[in-house]
């Protein structure tokens, strides 16, 4: 093992996530994969605790069963004994995880609930690194600043929020989260994106395009996280991380370095020399595709507002792709179609405006 890898300890105040993300999401139901995700590009996820009532979570029991994570019962109780139950146990048990194994250097700590900054206090007392991951809406103003890093869940890549009018909920019991599908959307799911979850958590056969996206997004979220180069080899133990059933071999490649050649040939990344022979310098390009890309979501846009006045986010993308079907934004690295109009913003091709009437962004075509 990589005696430089970060070895992190995963712990999950479930209820606190699961119901954050139904009331300030749009009735979004709490997925950990993107967690996963941005925790393999950070290190080796050896231990994973949820901590709720599983009763009231169903469905997240299973989803967090495939993701091999030990769930810690709280059960229900009445009155003022229950309110702190699964924060205590969950301090109990990082501080027992922490002086027992010392191999362990960096915790994580998933909650909005600022009851918990004393554990998260203690903890880089002990000279861990501590990890905080939260729903933006709802995460107490006192935790972020107490964490080494803090990640908003509505940020990371592979959440996309609805942003479109939010669906009535027909559940009869609405404390307790919904038990619908995955997420709730008002853009229907393409047949690509849903290829792409399928990937994410079954490690299905793979074509070398979803590759590109995999990768690309992957030497994205490593530069963001890195001060310096992004090696071959980091790339790889990334993609393991995320999948350990992943290889190149799997699409007609010897080596992950023949790989790499072959996306650097079709601008997906590019490479260049790094400090050990054999390991090159991993990076996406300048521009990758994406000032043409950019171009033709300004099209898009101006096309559809000659017509009848400024779009909406939702369905945009959708829009996009009958005109060039291939279209896919995490091609040039980013988690999600919000993201690239965000970038696009930033490059002065479009305009983003909240519309509180509409519930949705209205998208406008910038020129010059």
């Amino acid at each position: 093992m990589d005696n430089d890898e970060e070895r992190i300890a995963l712990f999950l105040d479930y209820e606190n996530l699961a119901i954050g993300a139904r009331d300030n999401l749009r009735g979004l139901q709490f997925d950990l994969r993107p967690v996963l995700d941005a925790l393999a590009e950070r290190g080796r996820v050896i231990a994973r605790k949820a901590y709720a009532d599983w009763s009231a979570f169903d469905e997240d029991r299973r989803m967090l069963t495939r993701h091999h994570v030990e769930l810690i019962e709280i059960p229900q109780r009445m009155g003022a004994s229950r309110k702190n139950a699964a924060d205590i146990k969950m301090a109990v048990d990082a501080l027992e995880l922490a002086f027992e194994r010392l191999y362990i250097t960096t915790f994580v700590i998933c909650t909005g609930d600022s009851d918990l900054t004393p554990l998260v206090h203690k903890l880089r007392e002990l000279d861990k690194r501590v990890i905080g991951v939260g729903i933006k809406g709802s995460t107490s103003g006192l935790l972020p600043p107490a964490c080494d890093e803090f990640l908003f869940y509505d940020t990371l890549e592979g959440v996309d929020v609805p942003t479109g009018r939010r669906r009535k909920r027909t559940s009869a019991k609405p404390e307790r989260p919904a038990k619908t599908a995955r997420r709730v959307e008002e853009e229907p799911q393409t047949e690509d994106d849903a290829d792409a979850e399928d990937d994410a958590e079954a490690g299905t056969a793979r074509d070398v395009d979803s590759l590109a996206v995999l990768i690309a997004q992957t030497v994205a979220g490593l530069q963001r996280m890195s001060n310096g180069a992004v090696l071959a080899s980091s790339v790889k133990r990334a993609l393991l991380r995320k999948d350990p059933t992943f290889s190149e071999a799997e699409v007609g490649f010897r080596g992950f370095r023949e790989l790499l050649l072959h996306l650097a040939e079709r601008n997906v990344i590019e490479l260049s020399e790094g400090s050990a022979k054999g390991d090159p310098e991993v990076s996406l390009p300048s521009h990758g595709g994406e000032t043409e890309a950019f171009a033709l979501l300004q099209s898009v846009v101006a096309d559809l507002g000659s017509k009848g006045g400024a779009p909406v986010l939702s369905g945009l993308k959708d829009k996009v792709r009958k005109v060039q079907p291939g279209f896919s934004e995490k091609k040039f690295g980013y988690g999600g179609f919000l993201q690239f109009c965000k970038a696009a913003e930033t490059h002065g091709v479009i305009g983003l405006e909240w519309d509180a009437e509409a519930e949705d962004y209205l998208v406008t075509a910038r020129t010059g």
